[in-house]
């Protein structure tokens, strides 16, 4: 062995570290494999020696080429040992060694004669290893005898071959999918393990089919599957068939009766399994529900965990979608509370968080804090999360949530755990006013003790844009300077930040801000030197109560309304000379992608397809090359590109997208063309628009495209007029029209004459969004005050039957082409409400801010109240004009 053998009482540290293979080295166990060479073959010795060898390979020790073909070879001369045991192992190690194809013919011939062997045990081992080492030339030779198998009466073997099916189907699946009879047959075989597995490949088989799926889940539903893992297979099956009918069909779902039936099954993992599928189908309803609610409730009072935990997990789960469904369930989970696993007490208690009353808040937070120290943080960040929508479901609670929330922050636990309780402070603090200043002052708290440079960061710039709006600002300051003598470079510099910004923002604080500030300027980073100066000088003022300027806060306080992508990499481009670097050049588009249009898979761009070599933007580059084009050249400065828009579907024999440029008083239509017939030339290329659908539209330039020789992108653009100031949209039919010239493949010269053809090409649409450029801001509350009422314009809208909230907002934003602010775009599963903060640039350079607030009844109905502030009054109203008419 390795190591001498040691007593069971003798000194260890860890008991549970200790391992029969430490300190084992390659070079060693490679000289004991020299044993496999023996006359007299010990079979103990060599399955020791293929053990460690064994270990070596699956720690990751990196075998030679000569190393492994050396023990290869030596292993082939065990099959000569009739010791089961042994050649057990010799199977195990030519698997993991995985032989080159010269090597495997060595083994095959020893393989294939277990196959055919009379111990059933050989056979099925050696169909296994056959098939992982095997390819596919080989494999049309055991064919044959892998059909056999597949069927034979033992089990054991059935299942081997039909799981080397299953593996196999990944690299050879024409030769798999001529087995389907073989593999049903054994789906109906008594053997539970031989059916399971016999369905889960003939699934596999068919999966690409969803009409032969449907008939296969058809036909086993009429109860001929015995084996309960089969029929938990079965089960998921039949809900990916509803899932995938969902949009087609009307009226009962197909198999939701077989669903329903398993639930009085006699093996309890089927019955779980049938009421976890329940639970998840789409659009489920209560009455749907009801009889999944009432299995799971019966597992909560089960004597095994893993059934009490399987039933409460699912169960929080629905809390999330269905609350009242699971209200019947809260008495049988109040009892989990106390119970010894305290995975399932956590769950209990988060699900009872999600379905409880206000009255019961202050019993269940008693309950929580006997057990939170006991439980691991992926659970406490549970609990975290559930007590976070507890509060904003019921706001007046906030006090006694908000004290167990600090008093958990100030307790041990990793970063994704604090994270999480910092998170939900700062979400409290923002949705619920009257929680502001307990919130800070608990946040404050811990920054003195806190030990993640990444929070401790956050919070202080947090403090900063809330701190000077409380009605003592001045309780906050000893927090922020502390930090200046006892933190890391990095916190250091966001506490001068946030200095800074109470002294802007409070004017008696200034004299008492600038004293500090002047402190920090000896600091031994240069960071924090360099961010005092600047502060110093910008707050001005010596340090007199003075009211500080409307620019020095909007440098403090505003928004940066262009991508901090977009600012490296114009300031990485940019040449110093005696013109200074304008910020007002950095392009304000959130995608800061360089040039390069769709287009056939696999081809390299050249040419005027090619993206240009470091580009600040796409914007700039595209600018550059309408520019260069006269018929373009006096259109003006571009507002915006979209994204490229397929125009032909993939594999065709022309791909043509097209980019849509957007001016003040015009549109041009950037079509990008790929030949990808190498025997054909494409002379006098250009799209024919028809714009009979869009009727502000009128067509004043075209510029065709000369040359399409295969495999080289290249342009052909129309250019449109359209009034100024409307945002005018409509529909547009294009025809690619060419000469087409045969190519002679040996020379590669073109035919002097062509034939003209056309080909037809898919509608392009020119939307409201294509209007309106995404640019964010990272602090929307801030940039909404900012912005003023002036020109706010509010108003409410129905928009019809909705699946849910998420599906609502997401047509919002795709409608108005807007940014969405600080993850509002991600709507809680639960939600019955919800607020979507928006951002954008709209034609003109004008700035917009939006804030949607929507509201789902119990019909489905949504309703959305809009509110717009804009730097110009027009602008809003065309907002709302976009949303009335969408």
């Amino acid at each position: 062995m390795a190591q001498p053998l040691v007593k069971k009482d003798d000194d260890h540290d860890d008991e549970a570290e200790y391992s029969p293979f430490l300190g084992i080295e390659k070079g060693a166990v490679l000289q004991e494999a020299r044993v496999f060479n023996d006359p007299q073959l010990d079979p103990r010795r060599c399955s020791q020696v293929i053990t460690k060898l064994l270990y070596l390979l699956n720690q990751g020790d990196y075998f030679t080429k000569t190393e492994a073909t050396e023990v290869f070879f030596s292993v082939t001369k065990l099959f000569q040992s009739k010791d089961f045991g042994l050649r057990r192992m010799v199977y195990l190690i030519i698997k993991e060694l995985s032989p080159s194809a010269d090597e495997v013919i060595i083994v095959t011939s020893s393989l294939m004669k277990d196959m055919n062997s009379k111990t059933d045990m050989y056979r099925a081992n050696a169909i296994r290893v056959l098939c992982r080492i095997t390819d596919g030339t080989l494999l049309t030779q055991i064919e044959r005898y892998l059909k056999q198998a597949i069927v034979d009466k033992n089990p054991v073997v059935a299942s081997a071959a039909l799981v080397s099916g299953i593996h196999l189907l990944q690299t050879n699946p024409e030769i798999v999918k001529r087995w389907s009879n073989e593999v049903q047959e054994a789906v109906q075989s008594r053997a539970a393990l031989v059916q399971f597995h016999a369905l889960a490949l003939l699934q596999q088989i068919r999966q690409n089919d969803r009409l032969a799926v449907s008939k296969l889940v058809t036909s086993l539903t009429r109860g001929t599957v015995r084996s309960p893992l089969a029929q938990c297979l079965l089960i998921r099956y039949a809900s990916q068939v509803i899932r995938e009918s969902a949009n087609t069909q009307t009226g009962d779902r197909p198999f939701y009766d077989f669903l329903e039936s398993c639930l009085r099954h006699k093996a309890e993992m089927v019955i779980f399994e049938a009421a976890r599928a329940i639970t998840e189908l789409s659009g489920v309803t209560n009455r749907e529900l009801t009889p999944a609610i009432t299995v799971l409730q019966l597992f909560l009072s089960s004597s095994k965990p893993v059934l009490r935990f399987a039933a409460v997990r699912t169960l929080n789960k629905v809390a999330m979608t269905h609350p009242m469904a699971v209200t019947n369930c809260n008495i049988d989970m109040e009892s989990l509370i106390s119970d010894q696993n305290r995975s399932i007490a956590t769950l209990a208690i988060t699900t009872l968080l999600k379905t409880g009353n206000e009255s019961s808040v202050d019993r269940l937070m008693k309950q929580i804090t006997n057990f939170m120290s006991d439980i691991a943080d992926e659970f406490k960040i549970v609990v975290v999360e559930a007590i976070r929508s507890l509060c904003l479901k019921f706001p007046l609670k906030y006090r006694s949530l908000m004290n167990f929330l600090s008093n958990i922050l100030r307790e041990e636990g990793g970063f994704e755990y604090k994270k999480a309780i910092v998170d939900s402070i700062v979400i409290l603090i923002r949705d619920i006013p009257e929680a502001k200043e307990s919130g800070l002052l608990h946040l404050c708290e811990f920054i003195e003790d806190c030990e993640f440079t990444y929070l401790s960061t956050q919070i202080l710039h947090f403090l900063g844009i809330e701190g000077p709006k409380t009605t003592d600002p001045s309780k906050y300051i000893r927090y922020i300077y502390n930090r200046v003598h006892l933190e890391n470079a990095t916190v250091r510099a966001a506490a001068v930040s946030t200095l800074a910004k109470f002294g802007a923002m409070v004017d008696t604080l200034k004299p008492r801000i600038f004293v500090l500030l002047r402190r920090c300027i000896f600091d031994s980073d240069d960071e924090v030197r360099d961010r005092t100066t600047l502060y110093l000088s910008t707050l001005g003022g010596d340090g007199e109560v003075v009211e500080t300027d409307r620019d020095t806060k909007t440098f403090l306080f505003g928004d940066l309304d262009i991508p901090l992508v977009n600012l490296e990499t114009s300031l990485k481009n940019y040449e110093p000379s005696e013109e200074p670097f304008d910020i007002d050049s950095v392009p304000k588009e959130v995608k800061s992608q360089p040039l390069a249009e769709k287009k056939a898979p696999g081809k390299k761009p050249t040419g005027l397809g090619a993206p240009p070599t470091g580009p600040p933007s796409t914007v700039d580059a595209y600018e550059r090359l309408l520019s260069s084009i006269p018929e373009f050249s006096d259109f003006g400065k571009l507002f915006k590109s979209s994204a490229p828009v397929e125009l032909t579907e993939a594999e065709t024999e022309y791909a043509v997208n097209v980019v849509k440029h957007i001016f003040d008083r015009h549109v041009v239509f950037q079509y990008n063309c790929t030949n990808t017939i190498p025997e054909q030339l494409l002379e006098n290329v250009s799209v024919i628009v028809d714009s009979s659908e869009a009727d502000n539209f009128a067509e004043v330039a075209s510029k065709p495209l000369r040359s399409l020789p295969y495999d080289t992108p290249g342009q052909t653009f129309v250019a449109f007029e359209k009034p100024e100031g409307i945002t005018a949209v409509g529909k547009f039919s294009n025809t690619l029209r060419f000469i087409v010239k045969e190519v002679d493949p040996t020379t590669g010269e073109a035919e002097e004459d062509g034939v003209e053809d056309e080909y037809q090409l898919e509608d392009l649409e020119v939307v409201a969004a294509d209007y309106m450029m995404k640019v964010g801001v990272s602090n929307f509350r801030n940039a909404w005050e900012s912005m003023g009422d002036e020109f706010e314009h509010v108003d409410e809208y129905g928009l019809g039957p909705r699946e849910n909230l998420a599906e609502a907002v997401i047509a919002v934003i795709n409608l108005l082409g807007m940014q969405p602010c600080e993850g509002t775009e991600v709507v809680a599963t639960n939600s019955r409400s919800h607020t979507c903060l928006l951002s954008g640039v709209f034609l003109g350079n004008v700035r917009v801010l939006a804030r949607l607030q929507f509201g789902i009844h119990g019909s489905r109905d949504v309703a959305m109240k809009l509110a717009v502030r804009s730097e110009d009054e027009a602008v809003s109203d065309t907002i709302h004009e976009i949303v009335s008419s969408g």
